[in-house]
């Protein structure tokens, strides 16, 4: 408890340096279901993956990296290769269900490059911080949280008041529900430790990488089947790795 006071209520300035990634997560996760809503699946899987390049532009510009044109050239073909993965087989067979009647493509497309942007920036923000000061990562996380939470709570009050009021917070919580919070919170403390000792850009070909596991892991949970855009895809996912690296 004393440390948590001394690095977060004795140093408000280190404290309040989060509130910048978590304000732009908060605005980027409604964005994304902004695009999504007037965007149908595929294309706004495939756009979205546009974070990974700007991320690796941020890094340049806010931590003074150097990338070659051949990991340039990577990160190009890894956001291919993750955009090709995550087309559904069926998309281009005329069968798109997840059309809606009230979509807005233009609307769609402005707020999931909003949402890349958002997400390079503040990705890369988050990496300064932690490779700028001596507070850990833990620490850092519990700063992140704390806004994370109030600017959630709002959320959840404006939206879901009444109904909270009425059921309880934890209304309809089971042992998933329990689990995929324990899951997030994992990988978030995960991320954050990838982040301090590795980089974003690096944390970009984890994640796309894990894309590809996921699916394939569907394969024989789900029966998901692979089609030739996720070998493909999956293809220029590996070819990029191994141009980074």
């Amino acid at each position: 408890m004393l440390r948590l006071r001394e690095d977060i209520f004795d140093l408000p300035t280190e404290t309040l340096k989060l509130a910048v990634p978590s304000i732009l997560y908060t605005v980027q996760n409604n964005l994304q279901y902004v695009a999504v809503s007037n965007l149908d699946a595929a294309t706004f899987q495939v756009t979205y993956q546009l974070k990974i390049l700007t991320t690796a532009m941020f890094s340049v510009l806010m931590l003074n990296k150097t990338l070659s044109p051949v990991k340039w050239w990577s990160l190009i073909i890894l956001t291919l290769g993750v955009g090709l993965v995550q087309i559904p087989p069926d998309y281009f067979s005329g069968h798109k269900a997840d059309e809606k009647p009230h979509q807005n493509t233009f609307v769609g497309l402005v707020a999931v490059l909003t949402a890349c942007v958002m997400s390079g920036f503040a990705g890369v923000y988050f990496e300064k911080i932690l490779k700028g000061s001596e507070v850990s990562v833990w620490m850092r996380n519990i700063q992140l949280g704390l806004f994370g939470a109030v600017i959630g709570m709002l959320g959840v009050v404006i939206k879901d008041g009444a109904e909270i009021q009425e059921k309880g917070f934890f209304y309809g919580y089971n042992y998933m529900t329990w689990l995929a919070i324990a899951n997030q919170a994992f990988g978030g403390l995960l991320v954050a430790v990838v982040v301090k000792y590795a980089d974003n850009i690096l944390k970009g070909y984890a994640t796309s990488i894990s894309i590809i596991l996921s699916a394939i892991a569907s394969v024989y949970l789900f029966d998901f089947e692979l089609s030739v855009l996720f070998a493909l895809g999956s293809s220029f996912v590996i070819a990029a790795v191994y141009m980074y690296s």
